[in-house]
């Protein structure tokens, strides 16, 4: 799936939430559900993903991506619960 996304991924009780960006999001949701990323995703065992984006190009998603980070939490939360009230694990969709 080499596509820009955005993605934002949280933990099992929903407490902590990231906001990333990549060209390949299976395999970068992945790796973090591998905990194969260091840092504050593996810090804070953040691995369900819970909202994703798709772009054309890369340059489109790193600007949406930039805003998104600048978002109060609970913008982002609205902007989940949007397309996944329930804050369900998307992966297994993505598969």
């Amino acid at each position: 799936m080499k596509q820009p996304a955005i993605y934002i991924i949280t933990n099992e009780s929903n407490t902590v939430i990231y906001v990333g960006v990549t060209s390949n999001l299976l395999q970068r949701v992945f790796l973090h559900k591998q905990k194969l990323t260091k840092g504050f995703s593996k810090r804070f065992n953040l691995d369900k993903l819970v909202h994703f984006e798709l772009y054309d190009d890369m340059d489109s998603a790193i600007y949406r991506e930039k805003r998104l980070k600048r978002w109060q939490r609970s913008w982002k939360e609205r902007l989940i619960k949007k397309v996944n009230p329930e804050w369900k694990d998307l992966y297994q969709e993505l598969l």
